[in-house]
């Protein structure tokens, strides 16, 4: 695993987690930042589509973690469905980082203050290797699609 001691709060955070779920990964500080999923998959040399995008949407109010191929948008009616909600928008920032405790950019699969419903884009399980955020804007790690379904309890659905 990373080095922890250099890396930020709240990717060591993550990090902790990610070692009470017996996850051996290792998180990397990237130079610039990787906010969108061009530029995480421009710094890291891996295909757009293997970004796992940590989006924070409100379903009937409630927040809830979608995990996103950064191939392609989320269809906000496909999403509905999936989720079985009436009504689904993004959430605001104060929302995100209210219910991660990190920044919209950041936003790591683990490592929030308390556990977030999760939904996972059945389009990740394409990727034998995918990269999610690590807590900060800078900060990445490597998951399989497996790990990042055992880590999060997530619950595999179409987002488009």
């Amino acid at each position: 695993m990373s080095d922890t001691p250099s890396l930020p709060e709240r990717s060591r955070l993550v990090h902790q987690h990610l070692a009470k779920s017996g996850v051996d990964t290792t998180i990397r500080v990237l130079p610039d930042s990787a906010r969108t999923a061009v530029e995480a998959a421009d710094a890291i040399g891996c295909e757009v589509a293997a970004i796992a995008n940590s989006l924070v949407f409100l379903a009937d109010d409630a927040p809830v973690l979608v995990m996103t191929s950064g191939g392609h948008r989320v269809d906000l009616s496909a999403l509905r469905a999936s989720l079985g909600a009436d009504e689904v928008s993004m959430a605001p920032a104060s929302v995100v980082r209210s219910a991660t405790g990190q920044a919209i950019g950041g936003v790591a699969p683990v490592g929030h203050p308390a556990p977030l419903r999760t939904y996972i884009d059945e389009a990740l399980q394409d990727h034998e290797e995918l990269w999610a955020a690590a807590g900060h804007p800078h900060t990445v790690m490597p998951l399989t699609f497996d790990q990042l379904r055992r880590i999060t309890g997530g619950t595999v659905i179409a987002v488009v």
